[in-house]
């Protein structure tokens, strides 16, 4: 019975980055002879186990066979002679099939400490095209790994390419493309995820919402990179920026969905996309199963930004609807993450990344000013039903005139 490091935690060993989970593969055992060393057998599908006291993963090496469709048409040979080899074999990037004895010593029978240096995203074998997922996990190996320079082969390309073109990608379950696509959104680069599942043609296949978003113009005058798509991959980086939150960054990616819905006759004004909006991210929330409070953001987002952007031009009763509508009484810190949004949005732009974005400034002061209005005064008066909601609204309406009064707005 041998123990192996393998997979991330050597990668990310030999990259010289924290490593934050360690796998491991047993060769040479059986799961009666894990059990009776005390390890909990938590695999339903093949034999891993949980180590009595550190609880860290150990895998039983094994074999799979492609059986079905989908990543969960597999059969597995977990017997005691399958080699550490065979089971690097099945792996899905040559980076992740290196393993590490317990002396230190690296087996690396797939050159991974080669494409470790070269900076390349490799298959390990063929069998690659035999699990879906690997479209979008690689894919956003290339989104964690991008700071260092790494990019993904142009034959492991082709492989994502065929098994998007084969249908494969259909099989999977929305939950597991979620996953995979909110880990990716919260890397520094998620726009270098979204360049590869469209470059592959995934995007169109679990996200036709986004993908229409190419070929879409905007104002030049407004938006010198003109396609709505390259606008959106813009707005991820900033909002990467500006931003660690997947409430932030999901909202981001959606809040112009709606202008894939404006005629083109009408093009490239895109009036009244904000509300156009709403229909497309619930359904790609919903397709997703994306939380909801990523979905309630993008929505907010979409309706609102536009407002945002205005928010100099605005009236205080309008911002005063702007703020109830948001419900940021109770939501202040959403209402936060709206504002960061708006300000990626702004910045997503040919000349416009470090440009300051005041108005998120100047609504906050507005919210700050509104909201130091004392409910408890309001009732004391004795004033019944609606009537104190009106009283509220009117003297925070008076706040906000004040703050507009008082607010500096920049020239530049």
């Amino acid at each position: 019975m041998q123990k192996y490091l393998v997979g991330g935690a050597v990668r990310d060993k030999l990259l010289g980055r924290p490593v934050k989970d360690r796998d491991w593969v047993v060769v040479g055992s059986t799961p009666q002879q894990m059990l009776d060393l005390g390890y909990q057998a938590v695999g339903a599908d093949f034999p891993v186990f949980l180590h009595p006291k550190s609880k860290e993963e150990y895998a039983l090496a094994r074999i799979e066979r492609k059986n079905g469709q989908g990543y969960t048409g597999f059969s597995c040979d977990a017997s005691a002679n399958v080699t550490l080899e065979e089971d690097l074999l099945r792996r899905d990037l040559t980076i992740n099939a290196m393993a590490m004895d317990q002396t230190g010593n690296i087996i690396d029978p797939y050159n991974g400490q080669t494409d470790l240096a070269n900076k390349q995203l490799r298959h390990v074998s063929n069998a690659f095209i035999e699990d879906p997922l690997r479209v979008l996990r690689v894919a956003r190996f290339a989104a964690r790994y991008h700071n260092l320079g790494f990019t993904i082969a142009t034959e492991t390309f082709s492989l994502m390419s065929e098994i998007v073109k084969a249908g494969e990608l259909q099989t999977l379950s929305a939950e597991r493309v979620w996953q995979e696509t909110a880990r990716a959104l919260l890397e520094d680069h998620p726009e270098v995820y979204l360049n590869n599942i469209r470059g592959c043609g995934a995007l169109e296949i679990w996200f036709p919402e986004l993908a229409a978003l190419w070929g879409i113009p905007n104002p030049a005058k407004w938006h010198p990179e003109i396609d709505t798509g390259i606008h959106t991959i813009m707005v991820m980086q900033q909002a990467a920026k500006l931003s660690n939150k997947l409430t932030v960054r999901y909202a981001a990616l959606v809040h112009d969905l709606g202008k894939a819905l404006t005629p083109p006759d009408k093009w490239p004004s895109h009036h009244g996309h904000e509300k156009l909006g709403l229909k497309p991210i619930k359904e790609l929330s919903k397709r997703l199963k994306v939380p909801n409070e990523c979905r309630d953001l993008g929505l907010l987002v979409s309706e609102y930004h536009s407002h945002i952007h205005r928010a100099f031009e605005l009236k205080p009763s309008t911002i005063l609807g702007v703020l109830n509508r948001c419900d940021v009484w109770r939501k202040p810190q959403r209402f936060e993450e709206l504002l960061t949004a708006c300000k990626a949005d702004a910045r997503g732009r040919t000349t416009f990344e470090d440009s300051t974005y005041s108005q998120a400034d100047y609504i906050w002061q507005c919210y700050q000013s509104a909201v130091e209005i004392d409910v408890k005064a309001i009732l004391a008066t004795g004033l019944k039903g609606a009537a104190i909601k009106q009283e509220l609204d009117k003297q925070r309406l008076v706040a906000i005139t004040n703050t507009k009064a008082n607010f500096t707005i920049p020239t530049n």
